[in-house]
Parts: C-alpha cells; sequence; structure tokens
C-alpha cells in the first residue's frame, strides 16, 4: 500500500489534479460569469506548483518506480510551467476583445498542463504513453475551441486524426520493446540492452517510438499537422502550442534516447541525424514564401526544433545540456513573438499577414524594437539569446564528430535569417500600414521580460548554464 510520503515528489501534478477538478465544478455552477475566476485560479495553481518544484528538496521516484523526480525533471518542469502560465496571462485580453471568454480555455490548459509534467518525470513506457495523451487530449480541443471558426475546427479535427496516428506508432514500438527486452521500466530496458547490441526487432521498436515523439516536437517527417495547426487554431492557442508542449515533448525525447536507449547509441543516433538535418533544411527553405505570420512561425518551429535535435544527436552530456539551454531560450524567444502577434489588431479585428506590419517602426516604434530583437535572436545574430542556443548544440555535435550535421545547420541557419530580416525591412523600410490598437498591458509584460532576456542573455547565461548542467548530468 502506497503511503502519504511516498507521493511527495508527485506533489505538484497531485495538486493540479486536485485543482483542476476543483475548477471544473467551479466552472460548471458559475458558468461563463465565473472565466474570471477560473483564469485567476488556474494562474495561481500553476504558480503553487512551480514554487514547490523550486524550494521542496523532494526527490526520488514514486508509483512503482514509474514516476521520478530528478534534477533534469525539476528543472524542466519549471520551464514547462512558466510557459502554461505566460500562455493563460497573454490570452486574457484576446479572450476579452474576441468574444473568446469561455472557463474550460485556462482549465484546458491546467490540465494539459499536468500531462506534460507526468511526461517529463516519465519513467516507464506505460507512464510516457499515459503522460503523453493526458497532454494531446486537452490540446485537440483547444485547437477547435473557438466553435464558430470553421479554420478552428478544421485544425482541431487535422490535429486529433495526426495525433491519433502518431499515438498509435509510439504505442506499436512501445510494444515491440517490451515484446524484446521482457520490461517497460527505463531501468530494466537500459539492463537489457546494457551489451550494446539491440535486436531488430528492438531497432523498429526504437524507431516507432522516435517517429511518435517526432510528431509531438513536430520534427520532419512528422510535421504535416503544424503550418494548418498554428494558423488555424485561435492565436494564444498557437501561442501555447509553441512554448510548453515543445518544451515537454523535447524533454521526454532527451530521457528516452539518453536513458534507457543509452548503450546503442549509435543506432537511434543516425535517426536523429536524419530527422534533424531534414526539420533545419524544411524549415529554412519552407517558411521563405510564406505571407501568413502564424504560419511562418511553424516553419520557424519546425526548424528550431531540427537544430535543437544537432544537440541531442551529439549523445553526450554537452549535447543534453545545449538542448536544455537551446529549450530555455527558444520558448522565451516564442512568447516574445507571440506577444507581438497577439497585438496586431485593428478595430475590425485581428490581422495576420505580414504585410500589416509595414512601418511599424513608425507606428508602434518601442513594438517595432523588441520584436526586431527577437528576430535577430531567432535567426541567431550574436550577442542575442538565439545565437549561445545554436552555439551550445553546434559545439556539442562537432564535439562529437558530427561535422556534417553541424555544417548543414549552419547553412540552414544563414538560409533561415533571410525571412527573418524580410519581416524587419518591413517594418523599418516600408510605407506604414494603419496603426494597430495599444498593447494590452500583459502583453506589454511578457514582450519586454521576453526582450530583456533576448538582450541581456549574457548576464543570465551563467545561472542558465549552471543549471542546465545540473539537468544534463542526470542521465551521466
Amino acid at each position: 500500500m502506497m503511503m502519504l510520503p511516498d507521493l511527495v515528489p508527485a506533489l505538484p501534478e497531485i495538486i493540479l489534479a486536485v485543482g483542476a477538478l476543483v475548477l471544473v465544478l467551479v466552472g460548471a455552477f458559475g458558468g461563463e460569469r465565473s472565466t474570471g475566476l477560473v483564469t485567476a485560479l488556474s494562474v495561481a495553481l500553476l504558480a503553487v506548483a512551480t514554487l514547490i518544484l523550486l524550494f521542496s528538496p523532494a526527490a526520488g521516484s514514486t508509483f512503482s518506480d514509474a514516476f521520478v523526480l530528478d534534477p533534469f525533471a525539476r528543472f524542466m518542469k519549471v520551464i514547462v510551467l512558466i510557459g502554461s502560465i505566460a500562455a493563460i496571462v497573454m490570452s486574457t485580453g484576446y479572450a476579452r476583445d474576441q468574444g473568446f471568454a469561455r472557463f474550460e480555455y485556462p482549465l484546458l490548459i491546467v490540465i494539459a498542463t499536468l500531462g506534460m509534467l507526468m511526461m517529463v518525470s516519465a519513467d516507464d513506457l506505460i507512464a510516457l504513453y499515459l503522460g503523453l495523451e493526458l497532454q494531446s487530449l486537452p490540446l485537440y480541443v483547444l485547437a477547435a475551441i473557438n466553435r464558430d471558426s470553421v479554420r478552428s475546427t478544421e485544425a482541431g479535427l487535422k490535429y486529433f486524426v495526426l495525433g491519433a496516428l502518431s499515438s498509435g506508432m509510439l504505442l506499436y514500438g512501445a510494444s515491440l520493446t517490451y515484446g524484446f527486452t521482457g520490461h517497460t521500466t527505463f531501468a530494466g530496458i537500459a539492463d537489457a540492452l546494457s551489451g550494446g547490441q539491440a535486436s531488430l526487432g528492438m531497432i523498429f521498436g526504437l524507431v516507432f517510438l522516435i517517429a511518435g515523439l517526432a510528431f509531438k516536437v513536430s520534427a520532419v517527417p512528422f510535421h504535416m499537422w503544424t503550418p494548418d495547426v498554428y494558423e488555424g487554431a485561435p492565436t494564444p492557442v498557437t501561442a501555447f502550442f509553441a512554448a510548453a508542449p515543445k518544451v515537454a515533448a523535447m524533454s521526454l525525447f532527451i530521457r528516452l534516447v539518453a536513458d534507457p536507449f543509452a548503450s546503442i547509441t549509435p543506432d537511434w543516433q543516425q535517426i536523429l541525424t536524419f530527422v534533424s538535418i531534414a526539420s533545419m533544411v524544411l524549415g529554412a527553405f519552407a517558411a521563405i514564401g510564406q505571407r501568413n505570420i502564424k504560419r511562418l512561425m511553424a516553419y520557424s518551429s519546425i526548424g528550431h526544433m531540427g537544430y535543437a535535435l544537432v544537440g541531442l544527436a551529439a549523445g553526450t552530456e554537452a549535447g543534453v545540456r545545449g538542448v536544455i539551454i537551446y529549450l530555455v531560450i527558444y520558448m522565451a524567444m516564442t512568447l516574445g513573438a507571440f506577444a507581438c502577434i497577439l497585438a496586431m489588431r485593428r478595430r475590425e479585428g485581428m490581422v495576420e499577414d505580414i504585410g500589416d506590419l509595414a512601418g511599424l517602426s513608425k507606428t508602434h516604434p518601442m513594438m517595432a524594437f523588441v520584436l526586431a530583437i527577437i528576430l535577430f535572436s531567432l535567426a541567431g545574430i550574436p550577442p542575442l539569446a538565439g545565437f549561445f542556443a545554436k552555439f551550445y548544440v553546434f559545439l556539442a555535435a562537432i564535439q562529437a564528430g558530427l561535422y556534417v550535421l553541424s555544417v548543414i545547420g549552419v547553412l540552414a541557419s544563414v538560409v533561415g535569417a533571410y525571412y527573418y530580416l524580410r519581416i524587419i525591412k518591413i517594418m523599418y523600410f516600408d510605407d506604414p500600414a494603419p496603426g494597430f490598437e495599444p498593447m494590452a498591458p500583459e502583453l506589454r509584460v511578457v514582450l519586454g521580460l521576453s526582450g530583456l532576456f533576448t538582450l541581456f542573455f549574457v548576464v543570465f547565461a551563467g545561472p542558465v548554464g549552471n543549471a542546465a548542467a545540473t539537468a544534463a548530468k542526470t542521465f551521466f
């Protein structure tokens, strides 16, 4: 029988689960009038979970070792929770102005975040799948939450159908892994593969597992859902999709390959190298012709997941550290970029065309300045945060002898810089388009924090690097 102290490592998840049940009741009895209260309580719940992770000394495993809280899980969970809090905060103005206020929205984010935290701590294939589905199901609903929009409904349906396909592939891979090793726990799989040799069936299982996770991080060739879902979903939902779920899925990716499959690194290294190159190249070239800024951010996201996978493909402690730093910086830049996209609002409604940013430096100089910083950073221009993100992963790849991967990554980064610089050119050199409505206070806060982090990353590099190094040591 499991005693209460045994559940302490899972305390943040338990609080979110109980809190979500309470919020369902609050929303059910209060109706649409309770939206503001549910939103505030959701942010408070996520903040409490963050504080527990930051200040509780608890560590260890629970649920028969299927759930683990270690330095890696603690750090990544804090990043995920910050992303979820920012997504809820950024959506309040949009909900108010667009008639989008529904109590289900923050509640679904809380449930999805619970799934993400379980994913990050999963130490067993069954726990991995449960966390993944608990994260995915609310995301399908969120994509289609604007019931009056055909595009939103279409986005939700596409995401659901393709997500079900990816879940099936992941389950098939998990069943093959269990069949050829006799274990579902990561420690048991690691012991079964400790000889460094994997059977052909085990390799097939590994391929299917990686395919399922590649879908969740929108890596090529499992990226097909990303542009349509990013464009069709309501903009605050797209901002959420681009931040926290990517970090959680990549964290699960790291734990899966660096823990149970560490002894057969050359086998998964080849797969990740191909996926990484394909993602970087497609992300760089496919975004060039985009006119919708949300679709452009979708292809940008595919490219950035490719860069993050460069570090993971290295299969070293430095590589994992580089991926962790990359994810922190990527989330900060993405939230700032989407704060600007959410501010692209005129009296007649939201606009999404890149041409609508024309002359932004004259109509909204501060917004144009911070967005330019974020875009330069996404392109990897020094001394901004995005440069350091790419520097760490490419350095790890070079140290691991993956020279071709590094060269292709740098070339893709140069191509990708074109479409970021084109937006800056439009903002600063084109004739001004009609100005946007004043930016909501919550968007100003998110954009300001993102801009400061991106511009002055050298100040934060020490603490972030040390925390990432401690997290990476978990697997080595």
